[in-house]
């Protein structure tokens, strides 16, 4: 079965099994990995069609950003909290 006799170590661990050759997938020119270079836009949101729907929408907008700020304030008060925690724990250790 072998012309110049039976494979060497090496080339017998370079050769897949039979098994492994059918565990791995098959790809074929016809079917390339999906490709997809950006995600998709969200959509835009309705423009207003009358100053009060704009104000209402500013409104709505400014109590978002108010939330998020008080979060964020929150947070860093925290933040703020665990370093001079651990400042004093370090200074405790000296």
């Amino acid at each position: 079965m072998f012309m110049y006799g039976p494979p060497t170590s090496q080339q017998a661990q370079q050769q897949p099994t039979q098994q492994q050759v059918a565990q791995q997938p098959q790809y074929s020119a016809q079917q390339p990995y999906p490709y997809y270079p950006y995600p998709p836009m969200p959509p835009m949101p309705p423009f207003p069609t009358s100053p009060e729907e704009e104000l209402e929408m500013l409104e709505d907008y400014k109590r978002a950003l108010e939330e998020e700020l008080k979060d964020i304030q929150e947070e860093l008060e925290s933040v703020k909290a665990r370093i001079e925690e651990l400042k004093r724990m370090i200074e405790q250790g000296k």
